[in-house]
Parts: structure tokens; C-alpha cells; sequence
């Protein structure tokens, strides 16, 4: 697509006419050729309504002051002086001033540089900046610049990924890679090259402007010392010079040449001693124009405006700096017919704009849509890390599609672009603040989890495993309460916490299993002993209190067995519910017997939670007997003829006698309850 802010021309015109005059040059004369180029630039205002005609600079030019009339000499010299009107002209005069720096440079092969790796994109600049001169690899470098960028573009994207689905925070991605490091150090040599090479070619060109200013005056020297036998020769010579001095800085381009090729004109017009040299310049100066006018008109005809644009400057170009002028005959025959293809480029140039600027418009309603959409996103809902992730999605969707839409026109370029940055800013604000009170939050449970860590440390050698273990286990369920810490302290917690965790619970296990090995000679134990009892039962031996007893002691001093075998116990216990319903022993003492052998299993067990609970509920059936003895006493005085023989009292008193007994039995498991240890 063509530049449009590249190679607009600009619109404005004045009229100017030069100051000096018949009168101001017997005054001041002109030195030297610097001192001519600084006069034809101070100009000043004549009358602006005045339309001024549209004239050749090489006509102008033949026309001097020796061969002129002295009464026309003050009007051909304004002429001479007036900027061109035309608006073609000045648009492809301008565009020559401003490549007049521009120096051939070789080309170097371009390689397929979207297809190489980061390594071999690093390797082949590299190459370039090392073996190649650095004018030569601008555009090899600026391939390789695009498909770096692209490739290293996804490579970030990728371990940005990773990042954030491995639960680390966006605002705490970093991310470095040695070829990246790599490149950035050759492109930074390179771009040193680069500011010393152009550094010397202003050098140059500042030199080579002073070069072309003394072939200007070499050539005043001829005309004014012209002698008819040298003089061609000589100014061949100066010709030949001029045209091998490279490129001059832009700003003096088009006076410096103007400068030369009035004095060219004049130089013909001395020749007037030997016209059939100047004729026979004449003539083929006139052919090679022509070629230049059939090219210039087959331009205009090309649907390609750019490269027509631009082959354009080459001929006018070659016009002004190859070929020299032609008969006065011709000059203006050749002259309108090469101006009128220019301005037919010029106008095919500038509707190809205008349509293109409609294009632009129509771009301009798009991106402001898109801005619009932006604006819309609603944050105030983003609760969660997932939800800013998807609204970052969706930005970054929009953002694709805002610099996928073609330029707009220049006037609306900034504004648009201030209102693009102005919501994207607005939404990085809040996100930002967002990840900044996470990141503020994971620092709290940053330090939360390094508390847990220190409390872990000090009970991993710990031997008191019944606290030790609940605790322990509290721990862990604390920590996976916690939210996210930092991604860089993660990895260390954890593993710091694993250990700790896994050191105690190893030496767990191992106490454990020692301790199975011991519960499993209890059970064999307590099997026989089982056995032993039902055997006396089954032979019909009388079992006694004291008999009842020393079983129930036996069993308990075995010990514990291992918590999957503890149907044996309830085996035990039917056994002694059995012998119970077969013998006089009185309930009460059963009761007892039984009772103590559950608590001693709690404490077997060390289920100190179940013993807190009997003795609770001990403590609830003493305060329920004791209320229910006082309500039945209570009720006494309600019976009339409370006689000794009244069934009603005999009924209270019987269920009276009831409470005590069980009143009694109570208080006794509340004694043998708080005797206990543990």
C-alpha cells in the first residue's frame, strides 16, 4: 500500500519574486556560488492575486543576463527565480530533493527468514552484521527483526500460559531465554554500525555539496576567462566532474542545481563562436529528452500509481542532472509534453488518494466501534482470577481486530488512536488493581503457610503421638485452606512443609507397625483366654462374683488388639452377658463389672473423647435420679390416707426404692470415673 503521509504533496503555493535586480547586482556582486544560492532564497511577497504562468526551469535558465536585452533583464530574472506553480512539477521536485541523500546500496539475498528457527534467525543476523556492510542489510535486518519478533511473540504467549495455568499471578510473569539475550546484543552492534555509517555519509555529503559548490565556480571561471579554443574541452571536464560527486544534503539539492544549470545555459550561450559544437549538444540533448517524454507518457498510462510515481522522480531525475538543454526551438515543445505526462501521473496519483482516503473513513467507524465494545466490558463482576482471565481474553481479542482494521485518515488518526489507548488504559487500571490485592492477599498467605511450616517443624520428633498426630492432621487441613502464595516462594513451601509432614508421619508409621506386632500377639492371646472361658461355661462349672471378676481383669490386662479385630471384644462381652443369665450374681454388681470393662476399653484405646462423654452422661443420670426421687417424694403429700396399706404410697415408695438402687449404681461409676487417669 502506498504511503499516502509519505508522498502527499503539499497543497500551498506562493508567489515570490527575487530581490536582486539590474541595479542591485552593479551593487552586489555575487561572489560565489553559495553566496547566488543564499540570494535566490531571500525573496520576499510581490502580488499575491497575481497569477503566475507555469514555466520551465531549463527555459528559464538559457535566458541570462548576456543575452538578453538589458531592458528585459529585471523580468527574465524574476522568472528565473519564481518557484514553479506547478503543482506536479513541485510534488516530484520535492521528492528528488529529498532522495538526493539516498546512496545505491547492493542487495544481499533474502532468505526465507519465517521459516527459521529463534537459534538460526540469531546466527543469520549474526552473519549479516559481521560480513556485510551495514547500508547494504537494512532490509534483511528488518525481516529478520518481524520474524523473530513473531516467533519469540509465541514462544511468550506459550510460557505465559504455562504460568498462569500452573497458578501463578500475570502481574508476577517473567520470563528470560539466552537467545533472546543473544539477539538484543547483535542488534544493538548493528544499530552502532548503523549510527556510524550515517554519521560519515552526512560527512560525505556535507563534502560532496562543497565539491559541487566549487565545480560552480570552476565553471564561472570559464565563462568569465572563456577562451574559444579550450573552452569546450574545459567544460566537459567540469561536466564529467560534476556528474562522478555523490549524493548532497536535500535542503540544498534543488538550489545547487539550479545554480549549475543556469550557468550551463549561459556557458551556451557563448558557444555562439562555435555553433556546430553547440548544436550538435543541442541535438542530442533534444533526442535524449524525447526518450525521456515517451517514457514519462507511457508511465501515465500504467495502473501501478506507485511504481509510476516513483519511475516518475528517476526521469525528472535524469532530466535535471543527465541531460543538458536543448534549441530554444524545442524547449517548450518538450517541455509541455514531459510536464503534461507528470501531471497526468500526478492527478491519476492523487484520485487513487482520494478514493483510498473514502476507505479510510469507512475504517474510522470500525475502530471507534471496537473502542466502543471495549468501553463496554463491564469489570465491576470480576470476582475471581478466572474472570479477569476471560475479560483479558476478550481485550486482547479486540485489540487483534482494532490493528487488523487499515489505516484512517491522518486528521483522525490521533484522536482515534488517544481513545483507543485512553479505555485500554482504563481497563489496565483496574485489572491491575485487581492483581495487586491478590498479590497483596497471596503475601498474607505467604506468611500464614510459613507459620504453618514452623509449627510442623517443631512436632516432626515429636513422641507424644496421640497430640501430636491431631494436631499434626490439623495442620495439613490449614494449609490446603490457604489460597495462593507467590509463584517463586511455592515450590520451596511446599516442599519444605512435605518434609516436615512426611518426617513425622513416617516415624508414625513405624511406631504403628511395632505396635500392630504387639496387638497381634494381644489378640491370639485373648482368643484362648475366650476359649477358656466358654469351655468353663459349657461344663456347667459355677462361676462366681469373684470368678466374673478375675475374667474381666485377665481380659483387660491383656491389652489392646488391633483396631480391624475388635469383634472379639463384643464375643467377650456376650460371654459375659451369658454367664450372668445363668447364675445368682446381682444386677448391680453386673452392671458394674461391665461398665468397667467399656471405660478400661476407652482407656485402651485412649479414645479420651469417649471417656469425657460416660462421664457426662454419668454425671446427667445422677442429677435425672436424684430429681426423679425428690417429684416421686414430692407426690407423697398429694395422697390422701397415706395409710402404710394404701396401694397408691406402696407404689411410690416401691419406684422410690428403684431410684436408690439405681441412684446408687450411678454414684458408683461416677467414683470410678474420677479415680481415673489420663
Amino acid at each position: 500500500m502506498l504511503d499516502e503521509n509519505k508522498i502527499l504533496p503539499s497543497e500551498e503555493e506562493n508567489n515570490v519574486t527575487p530581490q536582486n535586480s539590474e541595479t542591485q547586482e552593479e551593487k552586489t556582486p555575487i561572489n560565489s556560488a553559495e553566496e547566488e544560492i543564499s540570494l535566490k532564497n531571500e525573496v520576499v511577497k510581490e502580488n499575491e492575486e497575481e497569477e503566475l504562468p507555469i514555466v520551465d526551469d531549463s527555459v528559464l535558465a538559457s535566458q541570462t543576463t548576456e543575452s538578453i536585452d538589458e531592458e528585459k533583464k529585471p523580468e527574465v530574472l524574476s522568472k528565473l527565480e519564481t518557484p514553479l506553480v506547478n503543482e506536479a512539477i513541485d510534488e516530484i521536485e520535492t521528492k528528488i530533493a529529498e532522495s538526493s541523500e539516498k546512496t545505491i546500496h547492493a542487495s544481499i539475498e533474502m532468505l526465507d527468514y519465517e521459516s527459521l528457527s529463534l537459534e538460526d534467525l540469531v546466527t543469520e543476523l549474526s552473519k549479516l552484521v559481521k560480513e556485510h556492510p551495514v547500508q547494504n542489510i537494512h532490509n534483511n535486518v528488518n525481516n529478520i527483526k518481524n520474524a523473530f519478533n513473531i516467533k519469540f511473540g509465541e514462544v511468550l504467549k506459550s510460557e505465559k500460559a504455562k504460568f498462569i495455568e500452573s497458578g501463578g499471578d500475570v502481574v508476577d510473569f517473567k520470563y528470560s531465554n539466552p537467545v533472546k539475550t543473544t539477539y538484543n546484543s547483535v542488534l544493538y552492534d548493528y544499530k552502532v554500525k548503523k549510527t556510524e555509517f550515517y554519521a560519515k555519509q552526512d560527512n560525505q555529503l556535507d563534502e560532496n555539496l562543497k565539491n559541487k559548490l566549487n565545480i560552480i565556480e570552476d565553471l564561472k571561471h570559464l565563462i568569465d576567462n572563456a577562451d574559444g579554443g579550450t573552452m569546450y574541452k574545459l567544460f566537459k571536464d567540469i561536466q564529467d566532474k560534476w556528474r562522478v560527486i555523490g549524493p548532497i544534503p536535500k535542503a540544498k539539492y534543488n538550489d545547487t542545481w539550479r545554480t549549475y544549470e543556469h550557468h550551463v545555459e549561459r556557458f551556451y550561450d557563448l558557444l555562439h563562436l562555435s555553433n556546430d559544437l553547440r548544436d550538435l549538444d543541442f541535438k542530442h540533448n533534444y533526442e535524449e529528452k524525447l526518450a525521456l517524454v515517451v517514457k514519462a507518457e507511457e508511465l501515465a498510462e500504467l495502473e501501478d500509481i506507485n511504481f509510476a510515481f516513483n519511475e516518475l522522480q528517476i526521469l525528472h531525475k535524469l532530466w535535471k542532472e543527465e541531460v543538458g538543454p536543448v534549441g530554444r526551438e524545442h524547449r517548450e515543445e518538450v517541455w509541455d509534453r514531459f510536464s503534461a505526462a507528470t501531471r497526468k501521473v500526478h492527478d491519476k496519483r492523487h484520485e487513487f488518494f482520494k478514493d483510498l482516503r473514502s476507505k479510510f473513513d469507512e475504517n474510522v467507524d470500525e475502530k471507534l466501534a471496537i473502542i466502543a465494545s471495549i468501553e463496554s466490558i463491564d469489570t465491576s463482576k470480576n470476582k475471581s482470577r478466572t474472570d479477569w482471565q476471560k475479560s483479558i481474553k476478550e481485550i486482547e481479542d479486540l485489540r487483534s481486530k482494532f490493528f487488523s482494521i487499515g489505516q484512517v485518515p491522518k486528521v483522525k488518526s490521533n484522536e482515534i488512536w488517544s481513545k483507543f489507548k485512553e479505555v485500554t488504559k482504563n481497563f489496565n487500571i483496574d485489572k491491575n488493581n485487581f492483581f495487586k490485592d491478590v498479590k497483596n492477599e497471596h503475601l498474607d498467605n505467604l506468611n500464614e503457610k510459613k507459620l504453618l511450616i514452623e509449627r510442623a517443624k517443631a512436632l516432626k520428633d515429636s513422641e507424644d503421638w496421640d497430640v501430636a498426630t491431631e494436631i499434626m492432621k490439623k495442620i495439613q487441613a490449614d494449609w490446603k485452606n490457604i489460597g495462593h502464595v507467590p509463584r517463586k516462594y511455592s515450590d520451596k513451601l511446599w516442599k519444605e512443609f512435605k518434609d516436615a509432614c512426611n518426617h513425622y508421619f513416617d516415624r508414625l508409621h513405624s511406631e504403628q507397625d511395632a505396635g500392630n506386632k504387639v496387638e497381634m500377639e494381644v489378640f491370639i492371646k485373648k482368643k484362648d483366654l475366650l476359649a477358656q472361658i466358654k469351655s468353663t461355661v459349657e461344663g456347667d462349672e459355677e462361676i462366681t462374683l469373684d470368678n466374673l471378676k478375675e475374667y474381666v481383669s485377665d481380659w483387660r490386662d491383656l491389652g489392646r488388639v488391633p483396631f480391624e479385630m475388635k469383634h472379639i471384644e463384643t464375643k467377650f462381652n456376650k460371654v459375659i452377658d451369658k454367664i450372668v443369665e445363668s447364675s445368682d450374681i446381682e444386677a448391680k454388681d453386673v452392671e458394674m463389672i461391665k461398665f468397667e470393662n467399656l471405660v478400661n476399653s476407652y482407656l485402651e484405646q485412649k479414645n479420651y473423647h469417649k471417656l469425657n462423654s460416660e462421664q457426662l452422661f454419668v454425671r446427667k443420670k445422677v442429677d435425672e435420679t436424684v430429681k426423679g426421687i425428690q417429684q416421686l417424694e414430692n407426690n407423697i403429700g398429694f395422697i390422701s390416707n397415706a395409710t402404710a396399706d394404701n396401694p397408691l404410697l406402696k407404689n411410690v415408695m416401691d419406684n422410690i426404692a428403684v431410684y436408690k438402687v439405681k441412684l446408687e449404681v450411678w454414684k458408683t461409676k461416677l467414683e470410678y470415673l474420677k479415680k481415673l487417669e489420663y
